[in-house]
């Protein structure tokens, strides 16, 4: 099948629902029967700084949204809200232990007793700036699932196949579900158009916008059997880096790298200008990009440029771990990378959907 031979289907349906590169998930289990089923450890992959005008600190947050702890903390250190850094969100229904900063506080803070009813200050330290978005190495999580009722207690021996073949060949790097606001929406929001969108708001709807394309291109080629592949035309990444380079014919070597999980396609993260792409995939970027006009529009008038974004992610240091009529998952994501990409490649659920 060529990229570019799959049925679209709605904006809706591609962010929310989109196609399954593994097959029908081999058990059916619940997710966050309570916070502590869902906890996430940013990994900042680089130490800080020990001096600077700005403190470094590792919070730890119980069902509670970054932005509000976010406020929280410049209520502390005495700040304006936009003046803290984070590296990324976080869902608010889990534990997080994630990084947060601020301008070092004029006057003297005891950042040991910082805390508040949903979050605690574990570390603190002088750093030279702001933590910028997404500077990250990844993040590591550990997740239970629970066996349904009537659906058979062991699911580390129903799951093992499954597992094998994720840390074999990863799964597809789509956005997930939250990129796109409670319901989609997010999506409903570009209607509008960025002038009748407050300053918050148009950030949630530019990033949902650019990801519903990204996740359409993403899920033609999962359903095509070329998202794991280098096909001509292709631009590659290197596995966890930004590094983007051109495919025009994928030699014996290039395929071998490929499989062994080293370097993945990428897909358009929307914006002025063409999509650097060549052949076939070029064709079937073009086309999302003009059947996704309006979200596509959007981006471009917001000043976007063309980016890229890997369609696979390697899944890391998976594990498993059984317990009573339920099964502990721990697993390695690069930035970037969802958890619900992985879980819902593993199982069907019921209630609400894993988070980034």
């Amino acid at each position: 099948m060529s990229p570019s031979s799959a049925p679209v289907r709605s904006a809706r349906e591609v962010a929310l629902a989109p196609p399954r590169a593994h097959g029908t998930p081999p058990v059916e289990g619940a997710l966050r029967a309570q916070p502590e089923d869902f906890v996430v450890e940013e990994d900042l992959g680089f130490a800080p700084a020990g001096t600077g005008a700005h403190v470094l600190f590792r919070v730890r947050k119980r069902d509670a949204n970054t932005q509000w702890v976010a406020r929280e903390l410049a209520r502390i250190a005495g700040c304006r809200p936009a003046e803290v850094g984070f590296a990324g969100l976080k869902d608010r229904r889990a534990v997080a232990v994630q990084w947060f900063s601020v301008p070092r506080p004029r006057a003297s803070v005891d950042w040991a007793q910082a805390r508040g009813a949903d979050f605690e200050v574990l570390e603190a330290h002088p750093h030279t700036r702001k933590l910028p978005r997404g500077a990250l190495a990844g993040n590591r999580f550990t997740v239970r699932i629970h066996a349904l009722q009537g659906c058979g207690a062991d699911l580390a021996a129903a799951l093992a196949p499954r597992l094998a073949q994720i840390v074999r060949c990863g799964v597809p790097s789509y956005f997930g579900p939250q990129r796109f606001g409670r319901a989609g929406a997010n999506l409903e929001r570009t209607a509008a158009g960025l002038a009748a969108l407050s300053g918050a708001e148009r950030g949630f709807v530019l990033s949902a916008a650019r990801s519903v394309v990204f996740n359409a291109v993403l899920a033609e080629r999962v359903c095509a059997g070329s998202w794991n592949q280098l096909l001509p035309g292709d631009l590659a990444n290197l596995d966890s880096r930004g590094s983007i380079f051109p495919v025009e014919e994928a030699d014996a070597l290039t395929q071998e790298r490929c499989a062994r999980l080293e370097i993945h396609p990428t897909g358009p993260l929307w914006g002025a200008g063409t999509p650097r792409t060549g052949g076939a995939v070029l064709e079937l970027e073009a086309r999302l990009g003009a059947l996704f006009a309006r979200e596509s529009d959007l981006c471009i008038a917001a000043g976007m440029q063309q980016e890229r974004r890997s369609l696979r992610l390697a899944v890391r240091q998976l594990e498993c771990e059984s317990e009573p009529q339920a099964l502990l998952l721990r697993f390695r994501l690069a930035r970037g990378g969802f958890a619900t990409t992985v879980l819902r490649e593993l199982l069907a659920t019921r209630g609400e959907s894993c988070e980034e």
